[in-house]
């Protein structure tokens, strides 16, 4: 068996012909250290490595364990996060959310962030690594942030992306202020038809009552209390749900901004709180 043939065989499964190229050159060089230099010049595999390939590829079709999860890793702007069921998988829509985060940050000096719902601490850790601020990222889930420490230390950013267990604001301290929240809540609303990938990452970091509303409006209704003056609030938004997140944030916040991604959603929501 060639490549070519362990290729089709996850084309064969319903994966479209790109997505299969770039799944099984993840597993190529996850699992046999073989890379784009070596698919070019022709390098045949091993016995072994094709067994350990097909073997994978059989976990991917048959159970649709997403690639990220079998190799677990999965990319975020330049840099590889740990990742496991406990956690999303990074997605390319949440970069743009970080970037304009980052812009924000730089451009402010400002110095403390909020994360919320951190997750693997993809955003927390970015942030960090690219502005001078300190991140704190929450999360409900123990299990979730053991993966985020992980990732901070694979990093080396330790005491600049800091984790703390908590349910949204909860455990928050007195007098514990931010020039930033930033947060990729959960925003799918229950009852939504989805792949069965997708059928594979944590429900709790997917799933939202209030038609996917619930958690923008818990974490903009107390955000005043923990933000500093000319401090922001930022948020990665499900589809068609941006004139109802705006609606919430014009109370208290103002120089509300609406960009759309790379498939002309509307994605990313951000503003800037009222001097009142």
């Amino acid at each position: 068996m060639q490549i070519q043939d362990l290729k089709q065989l996850i084309i064969n499964a319903g994966i479209e012909k790109n997505e299969a190229s770039i799944e099984l050159k993840m597993l190529l060089e996850h699992f046999c250290n073989y890379t784009e230099k070596d698919l070019i010049l022709g390098k045949p595999l091993s016995d072994n490595d094709i067994n350990i390939i097909k073997e994978k590829i059989s976990e991917r079709i048959n159970n649709r364990t997403p690639i990220q999860y079998i190799i677990g890793e999965a990319w975020f702007m330049g840099n590889k996060f740990k990742v496991s069921p406990d956690v999303l998988i990074p997605r390319d829509e949440t970069e743009l959310l970080v970037t304009r985060a980052i812009e924000i940050i730089n451009n402010n000096s400002f110095l403390d962030v909020l994360d919320i719902g951190t997750g693997s601490g993809c955003i927390a850790c970015t942030i960090a690594k690219n502005t001078q601020a300190t991140v704190l990222g929450i999360d409900i889930s123990s299990d979730a942030l053991r993966i985020a420490l992980d990732n901070v230390t694979k990093l080396g950013i330790n005491n600049r992306a800091i984790f703390r267990k908590s349910n949204l604001y909860e455990k928050i301290r007195d007098g514990e202020k931010f020039d930033v929240i930033i947060s990729n809540p959960p925003y799918i609303p229950f009852n939504t038809e989805l792949s069965l990938e997708v059928q594979k990452e944590p429900a709790l970091a997917l799933f939202a009552d209030k038609n996917g509303l619930s958690f923008y409006e818990t974490i903009i209704k107390n955000a005043p209390q923990f933000l500093n003056e000319d401090g922001y609030i930022m948020f990665e938004l499900g589809i068609n749900q941006s004139s109802a997140v705006k609606e919430m944030m014009e109370q208290n916040f103002e120089e509300i901004t609406i960009e759309k991604d790379f498939a002309n959603i509307d994605r990313v929501i951000y503003g800037k709180l009222k001097n009142i």
